[in-house]
């Protein structure tokens, strides 16, 4: 499967934490998203499309993903971690204020209030890419269109057994990596963004 970040947002300029906050994308995000698409028309055909249920990876999906004719296929456990009441909250004042990335990896059932933990993420999005992956053969190139904590958090999971490896992973917008789940996970391509 081919993991899709989502364009630039707002909140990626201004370093802003929008995990469930709806954003759209800007400018650079939709240009962003319609050169991905350029180059998946061009290396890949896709058999399917899935992306989580937020506008800035549904459009992206769209941008990506229109030239193919398909479908895309939304998925809830796709969705970004959210941190509650502190949404919105700047990078900086969460690290200040909250030591969130500290405590959220140390341990994995901490949540900011309302909010979720790396644990509860791990199970949805592994839940989620593990439902794509039963649905398609080996041969099938599938694009799922997800966000950066998530992504991260679902191949510290997958990869190494515990989602506490998150931090390891970081991706661009609209970064591509090409990930096999089965018969075991392993990372071909990471975070390759020569396209943009």
């Amino acid at each position: 499967m081919l993991l899709l970040r989502h364009g630039q947002i707002r909140a990626n300029v201004t370093r802003r934490w929008h995990g469930s906050t709806d954003s759209p994308l800007t400018w650079q995000g939709r240009r962003q998203a319609k050169r991905t698409g350029r180059y998946l028309r061009q290396q890949h055909t896709l058999a399917a499309v899935y992306s989580s249920p937020l506008q800035r990876c549904q459009r992206t999906a769209y941008f990506a993903s229109r030239h193919q004719g398909l479908d895309i296929q939304t998925l809830d456990g796709l969705q970004e971690m959210s941190i509650g009441e502190w949404e919105d909250m700047p990078f900086r004042e969460l690290l200040d204020r909250h030591d969130f990335i500290n405590r959220a990896t140390s341990d994995i059932h901490h949540a900011a209030p309302q909010g979720e933990s790396i644990a509860r993420v791990a199970e949805r999005v592994t839940a989620a890419m593990r439902q794509i992956d039963e649905q398609h053969s080996d041969d099938d190139t599938v694009l799922v269109v997800s966000h950066g904590v998530a992504l991260a958090v679902a191949l510290a999971a997958f990869l190494h057994d515990t989602p506490t490896r998150w931090v390891d992973y970081q991706f661009h917008n609209c970064s591509l990596t090409q990930f096999e789940l089965t018969p075991e996970p392993v990372v071909h391509t990471y975070n390759e963004h020569t396209h943009l």
